[in-house]
């Protein structure tokens, strides 16, 4: 009678504990997928984001062989000097156009990292709009196409024009371009006629200082200038013989 009871209870137990593993298989994960598949782009919801942690999606990581992969032959050319262990992958966030919390990404020069990630966190707790932040090999690392988009980008290596040996700031992930459709780059050729890159970005590009009609516009007054200058940056629209309103770029 003794081992019967003890069977009985043992079966008992046993069967709780089927029950309740099969419960733990079937109840979904606390966690939204986008933290761990993270494709910048996608709007997600506050709710998702406190569940998770702000702190958890400002990252940094090293360049997986699979985010290399998309990088060879754009970003990453041939004849690029840099080792892969000097660049860091950053997942962040940004507030979009509308204001909606968006996942984004950058390939940045790791000895700034740290930086970069503390500038956009601030920027996306003050709300701070960032239409666009996809890496540059989305568009073929042409920077011309990454311009028009609005997008902001870092890495993208190239040497300085005339060189063969100097690389760019960009080059080196040194510089950031931030909603760079609005706030384009410009020049004053010695024929009289302007350089405006994007070309697009022609209604954007002059009387900046008193004008109140361009949207994302970064000037003295921006929180995303007082942000990366605190940090050590450069702002390429303080330059003497031609502006890169959307261009900071910092010396190590």
């Amino acid at each position: 009678m003794f081992q019967q009871d003890i069977r009985r209870i043992l079966f008992i137990v046993i069967s709780i504990l089927s029950l309740m593993s099969s419960a733990d298989a079937n109840t979904p994960s606390s966690e939204p997928s986008w933290l761990s598949t993270w494709h910048a782009g996608t709007v997600v919801s506050e709710t998702d984001v406190k569940s998770v942690g702000v702190s958890r999606c400002f990252v940094k990581e090293s360049i997986s062989d699979k985010l290399f992969k998309c990088m060879w032959l754009k970003s990453w050319k041939r004849n690029c000097t840099m080792k892969r262990s000097q660049l860091c992958y950053l997942k962040m966030l940004h507030r979009n156009a509308k204001g909606q919390t968006q996942l984004g990404e950058m390939v940045v020069n790791r000895a700034i990292a740290d930086k970069v990630l503390r500038i956009f966190r601030t920027l996306y707790d003050s709300g701070y709009r960032i239409e666009r932040m996809v890496l540059i090999d989305d568009y073929g690392a042409d920077d011309q196409a990454s311009m028009r988009a609005n997008n902001t980008s870092c890495f993208n290596f190239r040497f300085m024009t005339g060189s063969q040996t100097r690389v760019s700031k960009h080059g080196q992930g040194l510089a950031i371009d931030i909603n760079t459709l609005y706030n384009p780059y410009v020049r004053k050729k010695s024929n009289g006629t302007w350089t405006i890159e994007p070309k697009e970005g022609r209604p954007y590009a002059f009387n900046r200082d008193k004008r109140k009609d361009i949207p994302y516009k970064i000037d003295r007054n921006d929180l995303a200038y007082k942000l990366f200058i605190e940090a050590g940056f450069r702002w390429g629209g303080a330059w003497r013989h031609s502006k890169d309103y959307q261009h900071f770029e910092i010396n190590l």
